[in-house]
């Protein structure tokens, strides 16, 4: 599986976000957008990874970077998410992961010795022209918000 090459124009979608507003990755021209692709809104993980960015996000803010989630739930999931935990930045809804498929983060995983398909957690960081600059495909949801800022920071 092969994600989109960096240094190329990140695909563009449209998505409902966690009020069931369409958001277009277009809106973001002129700013850094962080993509990161979760499994699922209020499991340990994603809970963990999420709580990371919302702990960090002034710094985020301050390296002029927007950070926009993306999971197959439906928006009204996106915002008791967000309602339970505080966070303080946009989910976005892929049920059909026509995004998720776009950006090649929809495939086999494997759990408890049993395979099936799944969102890959990865995360893309764009920069303000809408070039992907960094692909991870090798998140750690503890660590996730540091070594993101680690790479803005280059």
């Amino acid at each position: 599986m092969t994600h989109p090459l960096i240094g190329t124009q990140a695909p563009d979608f449209s998505l409902p976000n966690e009020a069931g507003d369409v958001v277009r990755l277009s809106d973001f021209l002129g700013q850094t957008v962080v993509l990161y692709f979760y499994p699922k809104a209020m499991t340990p993980g994603c809970t963990v990874q999420a709580c990371g960015i919302r702990d960090s996000i002034d710094q985020f803010n301050a390296r002029g970077a927007v950070v926009l989630g993306i999971s197959p739930d439906p928006y009204p999931r996106l915002q008791k998410f967000i309602d339970k935990y505080d966070l303080s930045f946009s989910l976005l809804s892929d049920e059909d992961h026509a995004v998720a498929g776009a950006y090649q983060c929809w495939g086999m995983k494997q759990f408890m010795g049993k395979e099936y398909e799944g969102l890959l957690r990865t995360t893309f960081i764009i920069n303000a022209d809408g070039v992907l600059t960094h692909v991870m495909d090798k998140v750690k949801t503890k660590s996730h918000h540091d070594d993101v800022l680690t790479l803005l920071a280059d």
